[in-house]
């Protein structure tokens, strides 16, 4: 299920946001994730959060997204969009679309820049990844096994920014 850092995963992603600008040149598409956090282990999916003027602007593109392999997930979050590549069974890259008014409270967002800047919650969530993987059953009980610890590092991330707290829990 994770995989150590990958030091390819910045190239990664930077193709696969080059692909998305090329479809729409007004998107703002940064690396979000723990392959956007250098040392963390990983499932190895490039998650990219893209910001967009609204949701019809990802579904007027579709074909466009299509033909680059992108598949809708036929459950998800409801607050915003997500499509998928995969291999095989395996996802290669997870874009999460959010809208212009979104984008500042964005959780996928605000996670990442706290762990970035705030290393011994890094270590922390690493620790409780590398648990939880450990003893799930599967990627819904990974994600569960780990939700504790995301939620009170969002919390604190979206207190510092004077942000009301949220549920991580988007499904």
């Amino acid at each position: 299920m994770l995989v150590e850092y990958d030091q390819h995963w910045p190239q990664r992603f930077e193709r696969t946001a080059a692909e998305l600008s090329e479809i729409e040149p007004s998107w703002i598409v940064e690396h979000i994730g723990s392959t956007a956090i250098p040392g963390m282990a990983a499932k190895p999916a490039i998650d990219l959060a893209v910001r967009v003027g609204s949701f019809t602007d990802v579904e007027d593109r579709f074909e466009s997204l299509a033909a680059l392999g992108w598949l809708r997930i036929a459950r998800g979050p409801r607050a915003h969009l997500v499509l998928v590549r995969q291999e095989g069974p395996r996802r290669t890259d997870i874009a999460h679309f959010f809208t212009a008014e979104q984008w500042e409270t964005c959780n996928q967002r605000i996670f990442r820049d706290w762990l970035l800047a705030h290393p011994e919650d890094a270590t922390r969530y690493l620790d409780a990844k590398r648990a939880a993987a450990e003893a799930a059953t599967g990627i819904p009980d990974y994600t569960a096994r780990k939700t504790a610890v995301v939620q009170d590092i969002v919390d604190r991330a979206r207190t510092a920014r004077g942000l009301p707290l949220v549920d991580v829990w988007e499904k």
